[in-house]
């Protein structure tokens, strides 16, 4: 495992220009996994027990923290985050917070998963944010409300140990909890503000309700398809082919840099579990000087399988949905999509069922990971 890195500590002031001059970050090895607290997927802060100085729905927001020095409310200076309101102890005697004495939010992810790895990131938050955060998962099915899930039926793992923060800086831990969660609790300690929380990791579908569907997208992820490999990230990650919804916006998709040279760029995926793919989407919505010239999609069976090519290299339109019926069902556990030579597309969309055999496999691992 690679080492995380760690800060601790106040940043200094804003003294002018850009204020992400001074950000301390690191190379994270789990952002590789998709954020399981992305929106778009369908997360949200359901609940805060205090959000004094800032909005807890701040937490989420896809877009890094944004600092404006001269912006002021009513209650103070308006954060880009979560914040809370100053702790105090109980008396003139005794002023200070107790160690028990926190703040806590409850987030829903967007889907169920196994969690790689957490970044509670402290933007902006330079001589504000909690000495000590922690992390708790717990599954619940449904969708269960706050107060459900803060009674004492409902048991909560700890994916974070309270650990010392710093200010103004990406704070990442790694997670290796097997076992799928709905739900996390997140603790400062004893008071201050958070910017963002990512959640890195991996789908784990219900197998069941993907039997019930009958066709669906098995390489979604919200299904629990994901991007194994890129030939290139420059301007946008690959996850976002397969996140839900059409895309809205150009960098809503996958757009490499120029190709100067004969080759051509690539993503590979794995499919939920062995699948039998009936249909194909390959959508460049907003892609218009930019989107692929020809794209082709191929599957295999296994780790080792030979790949098969379903769609022979076709022809792709700017800012257009394309949709092609294979002429016979093909069965896969991997996929992969050529573009032709660079440039980009929005969405991949491969429509079929599991195979029996892919049931049994998608069970096993959800009951395995407690799902």
């Amino acid at each position: 495992m690679t080492a995380i890195p760690t800060f601790t500590g106040d940043a200094n002031p804003y003294g002018g220009g850009d204020p992400y001059a001074d950000y301390r970050t690191a190379d994270l090895p789990f952002t590789q996994y998709a954020n399981l607290a992305d929106r778009q997927l369908g997360a949200g802060v359901i609940a805060a027990n205090d959000e004094f100085f800032a909005q807890r729905e701040n937490l989420l927001v896809p877009e890094p923290a944004e600092f404006d020095p001269e912006h002021f409310g009513h209650k103070g200076k308006i954060m880009d985050g979560w914040e809370t309101r100053r702790r105090r102890g109980a008396s003139a005697e005794h002023p200070w917070p107790t160690a028990e004495d926190h703040d806590w939010a409850l987030v829903r992810l967007g889907a169920p998963g196994v969690i790689r790895g957490i970044v509670v990131d402290t933007a902006h938050f330079r001589g504000n944010y909690p000495q000590a955060v922690s992390v708790e998962g717990t599954s619940v099915p449904g969708s269960p409300s706050p107060q459900e899930l803060l009674s004492d039926d409902v048991k909560w793992t700890t994916l974070v140990p309270r650990t010392a923060v710093g200010g103004h800086a990406a704070n990442g831990f790694a997670v290796s909890v097997e076992q799928s969660f709905t739900h996390l609790r997140v603790n400062q300690h004893p008071d201050g503000g958070i910017a963002r929380l990512r959640v890195y990791g991996e789908v784990v579908p219900d197998p069941a309700w993907l039997t019930v569907l009958g066709t669906f997208d098995v390489v979604a992820l919200e299904n629990g398809g994901q991007v194994e490999d890129a030939s290139n990230l420059f301007y946008s990650p690959a996850t976002n082919t397969i996140q839900p919804g059409r895309s809205r916006k150009m960098d809503d998709g996958w757009e490499t840099r120029r190709r100067r040279d004969q080759g051509n760029d690539w993503i590979r995926y794995r499919l939920v579990s062995e699948s039998q793919i009936r249909a194909v989407e390959i959508d460049t919505a907003y892609l218009k000087g930019n989107s692929a010239g020809w794209a082709s999609v191929s599957v295999r069976d296994g780790e080792d399988g030979e790949w098969t090519e379903i769609l022979p290299r076709t022809r792709l339109q700017p800012d257009t949905n394309h949709r092609f019926v294979l002429p016979r069902p093909a069965v896969g556990t991997h996929a992969r999509v050529d573009i032709f030579p660079d440039g980009g597309i929005s969405r991949l969309r491969l429509f079929g069922s599991l195979t029996e055999e892919g049931v049994a496999r998608l069970a096993a691992r959800h009951q395995e990971l407690g799902g």
